[in-house]
């Protein structure tokens, strides 16, 4: 699509924490990201800043979710978004042709110019500029549901 990229290798991140200490100044707000499913099998995808609290027992009624939200398997991970746990991220949207996740996304992560993630591995951290992430998401057929996550 054309979007300025940058990428920078490291050794595998499971999680956040194991992040923050393998990225060394990459520049821009870093995501975690949240892979969960409704009552009736609904998916989204959440995405937020790194240092969001995200209320799992109360973000079902802000994302049109019907009945609260629970973690989605491995399997529909793989299916769905082309990577495993521990690599989930939103550029895994470009894997999910039929638009079946729902896409969340951090507004506090809107407040920066720059955003990082996962390339479909967690053995690197791509930086795009945050308005090519939303571009990007809407592309992929996924315009996201902006949230105050951390006011939820």
């Amino acid at each position: 699509m054309g979007f300025a990229t940058t990428t920078v290798e490291h050794e595998a991140a499971h999680t956040v924490a194991e992040s923050q200490g393998l990225r060394g100044t990459i520049p821009g707000a870093h995501t975690k990201n949240l892979f969960v499913k409704d009552k009736k099998g609904a998916i989204f995808l959440i995405t937020a800043r790194e240092d969001t609290p995200v209320n799992l027992k109360h973000i079902h009624k802000h994302i049109g979710a019907r009945g609260r939200v629970s973690f989605a398997s491995a399997e529909a991970m793989w299916e769905m978004l082309g990577v495993r746990p521990g690599s989930v991220t939103a550029f895994g949207l470009v894997n999910d042709t039929e638009a079946r996740v729902g896409f969340v996304l951090d507004a506090a992560l809107l407040e920066g110019d720059l955003v990082n993630a996962h390339p479909l591995v967690n053995t690197a951290t791509t930086t795009m500029r945050t308005d090519d992430l939303l571009a990007f998401a809407r592309a992929t057929g996924h315009p996201p549901t902006i949230l105050p996550l951390a006011d939820l």
